[in-house]
């Protein structure tokens, strides 16, 4: 076959320009249709296809235009037109100026998007700021000062209705909650917010009666736009709520669906005394600080809310919320019987009420913290962003997935997301800023901290993630220097180990050593497991500053306590690399390395890019210390090329710096290998 001659053809028969009109007429077709049947309601399979029937009807045009001719006598084939009074270079010239004319049209669309998007988007931008609100904390003017909670719930309960009206931006109570119940600072507080409207309001419970007073202010010029006072029973507490929410959505001119409407009005329980242990759990699942006092606290009172009324739907919902959130974090002891009340939990609030936003977000949290099925838990999160349009919960939710995914950039995207909803949410903005110390991006991570800080001053685990990274970044004295006034309590372990783990990095144990001692001589029972993480600590300061008897004698208690805890949490990852350091001072070779290898194999880095990496430092560990140079080499040279959590105190991850400075890794000191490693930082 002469190529040359075929390709020549298929200039001189216009197939070239034939495929290039319709490439572009197609083009046009598909975004008229994305852009136009959703608008009528059409179905997604029928834009599918359209583009299905258009790449047909590519192949069948270029046939097309290779076997006909358009003559001045009409259709003919090719074979039977002369090729002396062939119009096929003037039909070329037509096709030419019908791609230039379609395609000057595309550019004028464009053009046209480009210019007017950006007057939509301007206006559309103001348009939102006008109908932004945030509802700062209510005051609690009941004479019993315990009655917060109460006044805390009225206003999680009407900030609640607002935010599931899609029309409103509505900012979330982990922003608002470290505000006063009524600023003086109002312009201020919106601009830190970016609203144009804020609620405050107060509550007066007396009995089994209440009164709520709330005023709607314009935050710009602090003026009052509408304010009401309602005396209500405590059985009617909910008209209230719904009465309120609908006025100011009135006020500021959103527009509400149909469910949107139900939504507002729905009561979720006839129950008052349910009701009231509901926001006794509301108020400890919000409180800053994921500690385990607090997880105790929201579990305790919400699922007595379900025993008082099983048809509670929202408190299923919150409890199985708490639940999940307490096995993926620990400060619920990890257990199989946890889970499995959790996942009860979910099913029992979407068997009430399937459209519930806070059940659907429910069950995605457990198929994500309780079974990693993270793909089952994307789908519940985007069906809950449909319900619960201004929840910073879902792309929050949908960062910790990527991110265990591994798909760091994603996540990050999510975690800007929600903190556009949230933008002070402390939890949050420390979640991000770990995602960047996994990174090992240490000076972003810190700025993400110093946001907190500049919301609660004085948070301790804040201040010793800080510390922890100056240690990772071999900066001893400014770890020191942040560490030193601090006084965390044994529900603080993270941060108490910080500080261990800098005594001992500074080879001057002696100084943590009692007070470890002190705490451990009273044990908290709402740590679980972490009491014997904390002991083997106690042994490793002892051992450092010579004690090994004593050091003996702790990580024997600490065994002891550890392999209670194992038989209820078989597969705590971080359970068993405790374990596996505490037999390794113990001196137990082998039982150290199958415990290191059996949570590698737990939680592989494949399944989980987060936590994966901590039973791989631990190997590490443990075959260093175990006299295997070679494994120990090989984890950390895979340690060092991925980012992840570290196996220590605030999970900092393994750096140059640590291996230098860590007494763990003396055994492996001199080995061209690990020397390499060590100073792979330049220094």
């Amino acid at each position: 076959m002469d190529l040359k001659k075929f390709f020549g053809e298929l200039r001189r028969r216009n197939v070239y320009k034939v495929a290039v009109a319709y490439a572009i007429v197609a083009w046009l077709l598909v975004q008229v249709a994305t852009q136009v049947f959703p608008f009528f309601e059409v179905p997604n399979w029928a834009i599918r296809l359209v583009v299905l029937l258009l790449v047909i009807g590519f192949v069948v045009a270029l046939v097309f235009s290779w076997a006909f001719e358009l003559t001045a006598e009409g259709l003919k084939r090719t074979e039977d037109v002369d090729v002396t009074k062939s119009v096929t270079k003037s039909t070329g010239r037509k096709l030419d100026f019908v791609i230039i004319a379609i395609l000057l049209l595309i550019i004028g669309i464009f053009a046209y998007q480009r210019f007017a998007g950006q007057k939509v988007r301007s206006a559309a931008g103001s348009q939102v700021l006008e109908k932004s609100i945030a509802v700062l904390p209510f005051e609690n003017r009941s004479e019993d000062k315990a009655n917060a909670y109460f006044a805390d719930g009225i206003q999680d309960e009407i900030l609640t209705r607002l935010s599931k009206i899609a029309d409103l931006k509505v900012i979330s109570r982990t922003s608002t909650q470290h505000y006063k119940s009524a600023p003086e600072n109002l312009p201020e507080i919106a601009r830190e917010l970016d609203v144009a409207h804020v609620v405050e309001g107060s509550v007066q419970k007396s009995g089994d009666g209440v009164r709520v007073n709330v005023q709607l202010i314009k935050a710009a010029n602090d003026s009052h736009l509408w304010a009401d006072t309602f005396d209500r029973k405590l059985t009617d507490i909910f008209s209230v709520e719904s009465e309120v929410a609908k006025a100011i959505a009135n006020q500021l001119q959103a527009k509400l669906t149909g469910q949107e409407e139900q939504v507002i009005a729905a009561k979720p329980t006839d129950n008052p005394e349910a009701y009231d242990a509901y926001l006794r759990g509301l108020a400890y699942s919000v409180k800053a600080g994921n500690l385990p006092g607090n997880a105790l606290g929201a579990q305790k009172y919400l699922r007595e809310a379900v025993r008082l009324d099983p048809k509670f739907a929202l408190a299923w919902a919150l409890l199985s919320y708490v639940e999940a959130r307490g096995y993926i974090t620990a400060t619920l002891q990890p257990t199989v019987a946890l889970r499995e009340e959790a996942r009860q939990a979910a099913d029992t609030a979407l068997t009430l009420q399937p459209n519930l936003g806070e059940a659907v977000l429910a069950k995605g949290y457990y198929h994500y913290a309780c079974l990693k099925d993270y793909d089952t838990a994307v789908r519940y999160f985007e069906q809950a962003r449909q319900l619960l349009p201004n929840s910073s919960q879902i792309p929050e939710s949908l960062g910790y997935v990527t991110r265990r995914r591994g798909r760091w950039d994603q996540s990050e995207s999510y975690f800007n997301e929600a903190e556009r909803l949230d933008p002070r949410n402390v939890g949050l903005l420390d979640q991000h800023a770990l995602s960047c110390m996994y990174l090992r991006r240490f000076p972003e991570a810190l700025r993400k901290l110093d946001q907190v800080l500049n919301i609660t001053p004085d948070d301790v685990d804040i201040l010793a993630v800080k510390a922890a990274i100056a240690q990772a970044e071999g900066d001893l004295p400014r770890a020191v220097a942040l560490l030193a006034p601090l006084r965390p309590a044994a529900d603080l372990f993270q941060a108490l180990e910080t500080q261990v783990y800098q005594a001992i990095l500074e080879r001057r144990p002696g100084q943590i050593i009692p007070r470890l001692t002190e705490i451990l001589a009273k044990p908290d029972p709402a740590l679980g497991y972490f009491n014997g993480e904390l002991r083997f600590y106690l042994g490793w300061a002892q051992e450092v500053a010579g004690d090994h008897a004593a050091a003996h004698e702790s990580w024997r208690q600490a065994r002891t306590e550890l392999e209670s805890f194992l038989k209820e949490q078989p597969e705590n990852s971080v359970l068993m690399g405790d374990l596996a350091l505490t037999n390794m001072g113990l001196g137990d070779k082998s039982a150290a390395l199958a415990l290191a290898e059996k949570a590698t194999s737990t939680v592989p880095i494949e399944k989980d890019a987060v936590s994966g990496s901590r039973p791989i430092e631990i190997l590490a560990r443990v075959a260093a210390g175990g006299g295997e140079p070679d494994r120990a080499i090989a984890a950390l040279q895979k340690l060092l090329s991925i980012p992840g959590a570290g196996a220590l105190a605030e999970n900092v991850p393994l750096t140059p710096a640590l291996l230098r400075l860590d007494p763990m890794f003396a055994p492996l000191r001199g080995d061209p290998r690990f020397e390499k490693l060590a100073h792979s930082d330049g220094k």
